[in-house]
């Protein structure tokens, strides 16, 4: 069947996970906007995008309005990483539900489709294991990490009431760790974490005992899981969980990481950040059912490719650039 071209909106697009969809859409035709300030999102993600003819980038913050022509949204703009959210916690909020307000009233004046990304923190830490969409979860509405824990949970509250009151087709994802090439050195995720430090050669920060554990999915089979949920026919809402159902300890992955990137690193034990999840691990099941989704890059095989992105990357920047990782998510 012949793709049918379409007019797409990718908000945070020039991010680590939004650079990827934009990507992708303009590979298969579409005429794409990137949406982004900049804050955490950077023009080298999208750089040989740049030239192609249907695509656009422009500079602008989500928590103002935006009128533009298109079919489809991708909602991601937000600063997803605890060292970047807690840097302006109320911009974080701003962005969350601001943005989800204007880029909503954008779906319903244009009639597009509009995908939110949500995330796993909604969930909190949860007491229920692994977690599904059902689950209301565990949150501390005024704890650091509730500016984006709280500002996602209004955002999808947003989308299901536009739905109902407006009729504004949404679909909402709530996104599980993911990890890949485009990372940002210094967001202080984990993964990120690791894998630059143990290139670097400095101590491996694990924060708490490393017996907390995260599902890591790679960020190939997460686009993947995107694509289908905004292709798919018919109404299919959600919120639909997206990630990797495989557990690791934040331990285990540390020796990997060490393992692949044949580090001598040692390892440095620091205390848990507040309001840090002990456990994280989605259950999928409704994402197998309504999209035939399922990741299929296995944690060795896409940390390798994301350690090849970051040697790459410091062999540019040099270590200077990265001196400054002190949290963990």
């Amino acid at each position: 069947m012949k793709h049918i071209q379409q007019r797409v909106l990718v908000t945070g697009g020039a991010g680590f996970i939004g650079s990827h969809i934009c990507e992708l859409l303009v590979a298969g035709g579409d005429d794409v906007i990137c949406v982004d300030n900049l804050f955490t999102g950077s023009k080298t993600n999208i750089e040989k995008l740049l030239a192609a003819p249907n695509f656009e980038l422009l500079r602008h913050d989500v928590t103002f309005p935006l009128y533009v022509e298109v079919d489809r949204i991708f909602n991601l703009a937000c600063p997803a990483s605890p060292y970047h959210y807690q840097h302006d916690p109320v911009q974080t909020v701003k962005t969350s539900v601001h943005g989800a307000i204007n880029m909503l009233g954008l779906a319903k004046r244009t009639g597009s489709r509009i995908l939110q990304a949500s995330t796993s923190e909604v969930y909190g830490d949860p007491t229920q294991h692994p977690q599904r969409e059902d689950y209301w979860g565990n949150v501390n509405p005024i704890g650091v990490r509730a500016c984006y824990d709280e500002g996602k949970r209004c955002a999808e509250t947003l989308f299901f009431d536009y739905h109902r009151q407006h009729q504004v087709d949404v679909r909402i994802a709530r996104i599980f760790n993911t990890y890949g090439p485009r990372m940002h050195p210094n967001d202080g995720r984990v993964v990120s974490n690791f894998i630059v430090q143990a290139l670097l050669g400095k101590p491996i920060t694990i924060f708490g005992d490393g017996r907390q554990t995260r599902s890591f999915c790679y960020v190939d089979d997460l686009v993947d899981g995107l694509m289908r949920l905004m292709d798919r026919p018919g109404p299919l809402i959600g919120p639909f969980n997206l990630g990797n159902p495989i557990e690791f300890s934040i331990a285990e992955l540390a020796e990997i990481v060490l393992e692949l990137a044949a580090s001598k690193s040692e390892l440095v034990y620091r205390p848990l950040p507040s309001d840090d999840p002990i456990q994280r691990q989605p259950d999928i099941a409704r994402a197998g059912a309504a999209l035939d989704w399922a990741p299929e890059v296995e944690l060795r095989q896409g940390l390798e490719k994301t350690i090849a992105y970051f040697d790459a990357l410091l062999g540019e920047l040099g270590s200077t650039a990265v001196d400054d990782l002190t949290v963990g998510a």
